[in-house]
């Protein structure tokens, strides 16, 4: 049945109520009750014991939910290893450590306004002020659905610990069938997450939105669309402009969503974030204004109606608007413990800005996102290629940022945040803040934010803020967040809070806590020394030893795991390192923007027989992929669907190829010219050269990717200066470049040491190699990481040509070991039926997935555009 408002829903399993009542004794202090225990209640009591409220008045606190209040914005990681105390907020005694009578499980039928008091179904509660923190409840639309629908897995929502547990029980009871198909109404920020659950479960997950793109209130035309291909490429199937009119027992699933324009789509189970209404019925039933879409009316002081009762968070209307983010209800919370014990700042509207991660995604939205301001003017960079899309909307003298969209890469988005809240003047490209980073981009350091400048959105925190908490001996960034509570809310402002406490402290002359992150208290080069010495094989072992809080996150596991193999260089694909790894690595292969993968077998040096092009072109015709060979010397066969990619690589290793590595960050090619063996200028045989270094580096982990060249002589035909390793042939043996790369930002090798003869030449690169492995910051490439070495390249030449740490037979050593190890990882893989098991489009079958569809174009196949598809599915319905 359709969930009215005001309603509780039936929990799954019968939970006495958890209560933590203050002891009951007699007082003459006002009663104050706040009716809703969720994210916006329990901040506006931590603001109330703050201001000392809790001393001045009796707080009673009611939360419908039997779960002490929670972080909503991290519901999903309940499905990841999460549980209700993981999630929730503050600590436990922190009602009876302040005398605050906590009832939770106890829900508030009414309210008397003119008694003064309020109704649960267990007696009455007088108030002298009253705060309702209602919250919302989710829409769902009165769709008809079949009778026999007894498990109501077609009307599930999205919204409480309770609402989890019943989509994860609706999910198990399908565990006897062959696919399980979960769909999401509402392509939201709620829809979103509700597809990442359903697809945490194992289920095939579709989301169906009713307007023509996700994320309609944050996302233009264009970043809804780069946002769509990202999604569907990570297996979510998104269907746009479908209104559901219908729902009725499915042929092959359990149900059949029927829409509007005669098209439907059978599921097991519906989950609908189609919007939320404010909750508003107790409001509406004791007679408090409410606003014609609902929402009680409140007051920049956030009264309603009546002057002894509040209304904050997402069941309040202000000036016509009603907020759906957690920043402005805490804005209103702290407005209203203001005025209850002197005078609170009014409310003045909130800040609707949002940096989010969506399935793995970053979406940001800014300000002005739809360029609503008159006059306005934008500026846009579109990446086809990898679906990134980026917006900047300013004024239309061009002299102020006022929004800006961002779906693919929001490390822009501090920076345009900044711009848009702070009224920063516009450099004279106004679209370089929107372009790849190159060497010549704007950028704006923290030092030129002025005081006033919001860091944390959420609890209004300013740099200055921040600066006032360095001054008076602050020196530890979760105490600062204890301090200030900044980064505690939806957590989008990490990265900037951490640059401008780093920043401040190094100012005042103050050592800087450079930990990979809150589980590790340790830099990328000390957890690398703690794995090496102690021999550590697994994260887990690490974590126990070292670690502290949650079992990692997505900044510590993958750095840990680039550790782990470069150390002891295990298969990739061992248990204890693929949940570290990102979807690439996981399936060792390179996720293209159909959902399909690229096959890249190793050529060393770009040196292939004949019968082994046969073969490729082979596997190429057999599988139907399109088929390129790359600047680095390789084949590359496109679109082999996840199923096919243990078959493809059977053929392949059977016809001799090894895994080529392109999806990690490893060794990945070794380009060459021909050398003297063909070339009238050649010098030395750069073939073979190729050949030995990437044979002998294959495999290799690091902090980034890693690309080689060998050119027989100074006409560079291998462009060997542009990259990580470069070696040039001489006369007298071999010159040897080191960290130079491509990418947005290209940088020339810098001239290491000349006239190297082969065994020097390795012995170095063994060197150099090793001790960036061990000291360079996750994701950081090599030149970067010469950049940032103290002392430069005369330092690195000392270290590794004159071992002036004494650590160069060291460095050799573990080289070599890392190099006596190596093992193919497709070929690791396709020994173990444990590891292929991952290996399937959906779960329990091994079809091919339907909705990938490719068109022939140079005689080869490519993914069909979206206006291909459109028109095939015309000519099929004709």
């Amino acid at each position: 049945m359709t969930h009215a408002p005001g309603t509780t829903h039936a929990p799954v399993t019968t939970h006495a109520p958890v209560t933590t009542h203050a002891p009951v004794t007699t007082t003459d202090k006002p009663r104050l009750l706040v009716i809703g225990n969720g994210m916006v209640g329990h901040y506006c009591l931590e603001q109330l014991v703050e201001r000392g409220a809790h001393h001045r008045y009796a707080i009673t606190v009611f939360g419908e939910e039997r779960h002490r209040a929670y972080d909503r914005v991290h519901l999903s990681d309940y499905f990841t290893g999460s549980d209700a105390d993981a999630l929730a907020l503050g600590e436990a005694d922190f009602c009876a450590r302040h005398g605050i009578d906590l009832r939770l499980g106890e829900a508030v039928t009414s309210i008397d306004r003119t008694a003064r008091n309020v109704a649960t179904d267990r007696g009455l509660h007088d108030f002298d002020q009253l705060i309702l923190a209602t919250g919302s409840y989710p829409f769902v639309p009165p769709i008809p659905t079949p009778e026999t629908d007894d498990g109501g897995h077609a009307r599930l929502v999205y919204r409480t610990l309770d609402d989890l547990d019943r989509i994860r029980e609706a999910a198990l009871s399908l565990e006897d069938r062959e696919i399980r198909r979960g769909v999401v109404v509402g392509g939201g920020l709620l829809g979103l997450e509700a597809a990442n659950a359903l697809k945490s479960l194992g289920l095939e997950a579709h989301v169906v939105e009713f307007a023509p793109r996700l994320m309609p209130v944050q996302l233009d035309a264009e970043g809804g669309e780069a946002l769509k291909c990202q999604i569907e490429a990570l297996g979510v199937q998104v269907h746009l402009a479908r209104a559901t009119s219908g729902i009725v027992t499915g042929d092959t699933h359990r149900y059949r969503m029927n829409f509007a324009d005669n098209e439907w789509l059978e599921t097991d189970m519906i989950v609908f974030s189609a919007g939320i209404r404010p909750q508003d019925r107790l409001a509406r039933d004791c007679g408090l204004e409410i606003g014609e879409r609902g929402g009680i009316v409140i007051d920049d002081t956030c009264h309603t109606s009546d002057p002894d009762i509040f209304a904050i968070g997402e069941c309040a209307r202000w000036s016509g608007q009603v907020f759906g983010l957690v920043a402005p209800g805490y804005t209103m919370a702290r407005t209203v413990a203001g005025c209850l014990v002197d005078s609170g700042e009014p409310f003045s509207g909130a800040d609707m800005s949002t940096k989010l991660k969506l399935l793995g995604v970053d979406v940001g939205s800014i300000g002005d996102a739809h360029a609503a301001t008159e006059g306005a003017v934008s500026y846009r960079f579109i990446d086809e290629a990898c679906h990134g899309y980026r917006r900047l909307v300013v004024s239309g003298d061009g002299k102020r940022a006022l929004g800006a969209v961002l779906v693919g890469d929001n490390s822009y988005y501090d920076t345009l945040l900044q711009y848009v809240q702070n009224g920063i003047a516009l450099p004279a490209d106004p679209a370089s803040l929107i372009l790849p980073q190159g060497e010549g981009a704007p950028l704006l350091g923290v030092d030129a934010l002025p005081e006033s400048a919001t860091i944390c959105s959420c609890h209004n925190v300013s740099k200055g803020a921040v600066c006032q908490a360095v001054d008076a001996g602050c020196t530890d960034l979760g105490a600062l967040k204890g301090e200030t509570k900044a980064s505690t809310g939806c957590g989008g402002c990490t990265a900037l809070l951490k640059q401008v406490f780093e920043h401040e402290l190094e100012s005042r002359g103050v050592e800087v806590d450079h930990s990979l992150c809150e589980h590790f208290a340790y830099t990328r080069q000390e957890l690398y020394g703690l794995i090496r010495v102690e021999g550590i094989q697994s994260f887990e072992a690490l974590h126990a030893r070292h670690g502290k809080g949650r079992l990692g996150c997505d900044i510590c596991k993958p750095a840990v795991g680039s550790i782990l193999a470069s150390c002891w260089n295990a298969p990739i694909t061992n248990p204890s390192l693929v949940p570290l790894q990102d979807t690439n690595d996981t399936f060792m292969a390179n996720m293209q923007k159909n959902g399909t993968y690229s096959v890249v077998p190793r050529i060393p040096g770009g040196e292939i027989t004949p019968d082994k092009l046969i073969a490729i072109g082979a596997v190429a015709k057999k599988y139907d992929l399109y088929t390129k060979i790359t600047g680095g010397q390789r084949i590359d066969l496109f679109g082999a669907q996840l199923h096919e990619l243990p078959e493809i690589w059977g053929e392949l290793i059977a016809a001799g190829f090894e895994t080529g590595h392109a999806y990690g960050k490893s060794t990945r090619t070794v380009k060459s010219c021909v050398g003297n063996t063909w070339c009238r200028y050649g010098v030395q045989d750069s073939v073979a050269m190729a050949l030995t270094i990437e044979n002998r580096y294959k495999g290799l982990r690091s902090p980034h990717k890693l690309k080689f060249a060998v050119s027989g002589c100074t006409r560079e035909c291998a462009e060997a200066q542009s990259k990580d390793i470069g070696v040039i042939a001489t006369e007298h043996g071999w010159n040897l470049y080191v960290c130079g790369n491509g990418g947005m930002r290209p940088r020339h090798g810098e001239l290491f040491a000349t006239d190297l003869d082969d065994t020097e030449l390795l012995r170095i690169i063994d060197r150099l190699l090793m001790f960036y492995i061990r000291t360079a910051d996750r994701l950081q490439r090599t030149s970067v990481w010469r950049e940032n070495l103290d002392g430069g390249l005369d330092y690195l030449k000392a270290v590794i040509l004159e071992d002036s740490l004494g650590l160069g037979h060291e460095l050799e050593a573990q080289m070599q070991h890392v190099v006596d190890q190596y093992e193919c990882e497709w070929a690791n893989a396709l020994k173990d039926p444990d590891k292929l098991k991952r290996f399937r489009t959906f779960v329990n079958d091994k079809r091919s997935d339907p909705d990938i569809i490719a068109v022939s174009e140079r005689d080869q196949p490519r993914p069909a555009r979206p206006e291909e598809i459109d028109a095939l599915a015309v000519e099929v319905t004709s």
